[in-house]
């Protein structure tokens, strides 16, 4: 009786994990990098104050990206993706603060452009914003940006590296934080564009970005 209890624990665990796999497809296909690990030349920028120079906001130390978070604003691809996994690790070097991922971020360049964010703000890591008049199917109510994550918070302490899956495909989005699934979304009315990293606070950090096209 306990190995047949056994066997059926593994084998739901297996199925959970299939499944997670078909909806965030293979990387079979090769990775492309983002980010060369030396500069942001192929980034562009935009900063809600525009008399502050980038590069004291936007900068590449020892391999990583750092941000400052004050002012507003964001940089992003200088082209636009569709059907795609996209993989980063982020951390909070000091203080756990705020910061997004935009995804499908549409031009012309506004501090809240028309994208999806996929939520960084400490405790709400996996959060979707429509932002910019995007919607989604899972957002019921209208009268609210928020597309909650699904579970409780995972991200691991001020320091230590977390990793943001995103997957997109068509007009859906799966966000996976720390291998745990977050958020889904259906229906969404973009599925093309730019990825931009947000300056929104303070001090945040990030290194190997990658994106594997479906």
């Amino acid at each position: 009786m306990m190995k047949a209890r056994i066997v059926l624990v593994l084998f739901t665990v297996v199925l959970c994990q299939a499944s997670i796999t078909a909806q965030t497809g293979d990387d079979r296909a090769d990775p492309e990098s983002l980010f060369n690990g030396k500069d942001l030349s192929n980034w562009v920028f935009h900063l809600k104050d525009t008399t502050v120079n980038p590069e004291s906001v936007f900068m590449v130390k020892e391999g990583i990206i750092h941000i400052a978070g004050d002012p507003f604003g964001y940089m992003r691809t200088r082209e636009q993706y569709s059907n795609y996994k996209l993989r980063l690790e982020w951390r909070w070097p000091d203080e756990a603060t705020n910061s997004g991922v935009f995804i499908h971020a549409q031009t012309p360049d506004a501090i809240w452009p028309a994208c999806i964010e996929c939520q960084l703000k400490a405790g709400s890591a996996g959060d979707f914003i429509c932002m910019g008049g995007s919607d989604m199917h899972e957002r019921t109510d209208k009268t609210k940006i928020v597309v909650a994550k699904k579970t409780v918070s995972n991200e691991k302490p001020v320091g230590e590296w977390n990793t943001l899956e995103v997957t997109c495909r068509d007009n859906s989005i799966i966000v996976l934080v720390n291998g745990l699934l977050q958020n889904e979304a259906t229906g969404v009315t973009l599925s093309k564009g730019s990825i931009c990293l947000q300056s929104e606070g303070k001090d945040i950090e990030f290194r190997n970005i990658s994106l594997t096209k479906h």
